[in-house]
């Protein structure tokens, strides 16, 4: 079944710790062991007990006493080994769940932009807890009971044959009887399970939606609306749920009845077989002691089961995600180039997100170390994309993309990245202080370095208003900061980084005129000795930039200074007379006129 080759994946992620693990599976064998003996010296126990009692001959105690002590041995190693096992199981869960924890963090932080662009947040949060949290529970109840279960049954149940083989035969008749009818019920709950995890999925998904907008939610007084849709789908949830606990009732059912049925079955055929003289007390007592203990391993079986059909769909969603591949990886040969200069080379790149319609198409331009390069055109023109490919959030399908020479998938992600700044047009803060949100770009930079660093970037008054200074908590997303306060220490980040490489998108285009003009002063002193990228659609931001590329349907149609594309009279300066920074008077281009693109 698909829930046995998860369960088989489940233990294959204790790796790590496969050598404590393989202790306590032989600790679990022994104990197997031992719980298999136990009724057989309890049989003979009894046996020598009626004998005497019938009178045939007298209590023998040098056969008596070794058997007593040997039983009472058996059982206190069954209590001690038992403690050493949970103990040690306990402690091998709990260790190992942070690590993988720690491990699916860092593989979903390794994603792509574009995989998180299509996956919610509170999806990913939501599969991390309720996978880890059912990875706990597996391991502990493995080495606890359950493969102690699979050892009595599969392995000593068996052996019973060679006691007598009537009983075992019996046993293991009526056990099979019962493992037929819960694979029935595992086969009917396993598929009604999956469905009744998509909603708790949407359950986790809406509510990190609804706390991540509680703005929207109580300025358009949606709370009563957001509650009632919270609520159908708890309904729709409960609808599917129900048919699963009617079937898991039934299991629970069969699970006690079988108990009675196989005591009862063991009872009257010893009966029989007694009269007949053909069988002992102490055999019936044994048997019944087997019974009791494969079917209370059968009800861990069964427990397992049902934890797994429950935690099945969890589970496939922890492993999916954990499955997932980055479209952007490191190559085998991929190396560290240091700090670059920041010569950054487009040769015919063309990318296309659905295979259909091209977002960029035969991209070629050249920045030069140090060079403002601005982007303009409509939304979906090319210019997000164009810098996607430049800090691989994706890989170009054809063309290549070089920085200092060298084509950027033979660099490491990370050595990339070390050389790209990026300032967003939302400014992204954590919801911890400003020093550890500064520290983002260089985690080992001293108190003097932050403050000067808020001073260049026009932020240092955020800082000296705020009772607790760098210490002071920005709260979610930065919410207790302005707009602008908020990109103010972005762009501080970004200088601490101090990468040669920068990419300004649209990093002001939320800001009011005042804020606008602080931030503009701080990006000035940001954007000094680097290699610039900016997307922009207030043209008046981008003034001095040394070329701009003008962006339409992804390719670049305009290539120049701003003077030249106004007198050009082309697609900008019919930009910038919308935005009135162009006169109605001002000279259209002459018939044929072409202002070339560079190559």
């Amino acid at each position: 079944m698909k829930f046995l080759r998860l369960y088989v994946r489940v233990l294959e992620l204790l790796g790590p710790e496969a050598r404590l693990g393989w202790a306590l599976a032989l600790a679990g064998v022994a104990l197997a062991a031992a719980a298999f003996v136990e009724p057989i010296l309890f049989g003979r126990i009894v046996d020598a007990l009626a004998n005497a009692q019938g009178g045939s001959r007298q209590l023998d105690w040098n056969v008596l006493m070794p058997l007593v002590a040997a039983w009472v041995g058996f059982g206190l190693f069954i209590i001690v080994c038992s403690t050493i096992v949970s103990l040690h199981a306990d402690r091998l869960a709990h260790r190992h769940t942070q690590t993988v924890r720690a491990d699916y963090f860092e593989h979903i932080l390794q994603l792509p932009l574009s995989y998180h662009t299509g996956t919610h947040s509170g999806r990913l949060m939501k599969v991390m807890i309720t996978g880890t949290n059912t990875l706990w529970g597996l391991w502990l109840s493995f080495f606890r009971e359950q493969f102690t279960s699979f050892v009595s049954l599969f392995i000593l149940m068996p052996l019973t044959l060679f006691l007598n083989w009537r009983y075992g035969l019996l046993l293991i008749l009526l056990c099979g009887i019962f493992a037929a009818l819960i694979a029935f019920v595992l086969h009917k709950t396993e598929m009604l399970q999956s469905s009744v995890e998509t909603y708790y999925t949407d359950q986790a998904e809406r509510t990190s939606d609804t706390l991540g907008n509680i703005a929207v939610i109580q300025s358009f007084a949606r709370i009563d609306m957001e509650v009632d849709a919270m609520r159908k789908v708890g309904t729709q949830l409960l609808g599917a749920q129900m048919p699963v606990l009617w079937w898991w009732a039934l299991a629970t059912v069969l699970t006690k009845a079988s108990t009675t049925i196989t005591m009862l079955a063991i009872l009257i055929v010893g009966i029989y077989f007694y009269v007949q003289g053909e069988t002992t007390v102490g055999e019936i007592v044994m048997f019944m002691s087997f019974a009791t203990m494969l079917i209370g391993k059968l009800e861990h079986i069964v427990h397992f089961a049902n934890h797994m059909v429950m935690e099945g769909p969890r589970l496939q969603e922890f492993f999916d995600v954990l499955d997932t591949i980055p479209g952007v990886r490191d190559r085998p040969d991929a190396v560290d180039p240091g700090r670059l200069h920041g010569l950054i080379e487009f040769k015919d790149v063309s990318y296309s997100y659905d295979g259909k319609r091209a977002a960029v198409q035969d991209l070629n331009f050249t920045a030069l170390p140090g060079e403002t390069i601005a982007m303009v055109g409509a939304t979906g023109a090319g210019k997000s994309t164009a810098l996607a490919l430049l800090h691989r959030v994706y890989d170009p399908q054809s063309g290549v993309v070089k920085i200092d020479g060298m084509d950027i998938r033979g660099i490491t992600l990370a050595g990339l990245r070390k050389n790209i700044g990026v300032v967003f047009q939302e400014a992204l803060l954590f919801n911890r202080s400003i020093a550890d949100n500064l520290r983002v770009g260089k985690p080992d930079a001293t108190e003097a370095e932050l403050l000067d660093a808020c001073r260049r970037a026009q932020a240092l008054e955020i800082v000296e208003r705020n009772p607790q200074g760098l210490e002071a908590n920005v709260g979610e997303r930065g919410r207790m900061l302005s707009g602008g306060e908020r990109q103010r220490i972005s762009i501080a980040r970004a200088l601490l980084k101090d990468p040669p490489i920068l990419i300004l998108d649209e990093a002001t285009s939320a800001l009011d005129a005042l804020t606008e003009a602080k931030v503009q002063s701080a990006l000035v002193e940001v954007m000094k000795g680097r290699t610039t990228f900016v997307i922009a659609h207030r043209l008046a931001t981008i003034r001095n930039a040394t070329r701009i590329l003008v962006f339409e349907g992804g390719r670049i149609i305009e290539s120049g200074s701003f003077d030249e594309l106004v007198r050009f009279g082309g697609h900008f300066a019919e930009l910038a007379r919308t935005q009135f920074m162009l006169s109605e008077s001002a000279k259209p281009r002459a018939e044929g006129a072409h202002i070339p693109v560079e190559t």
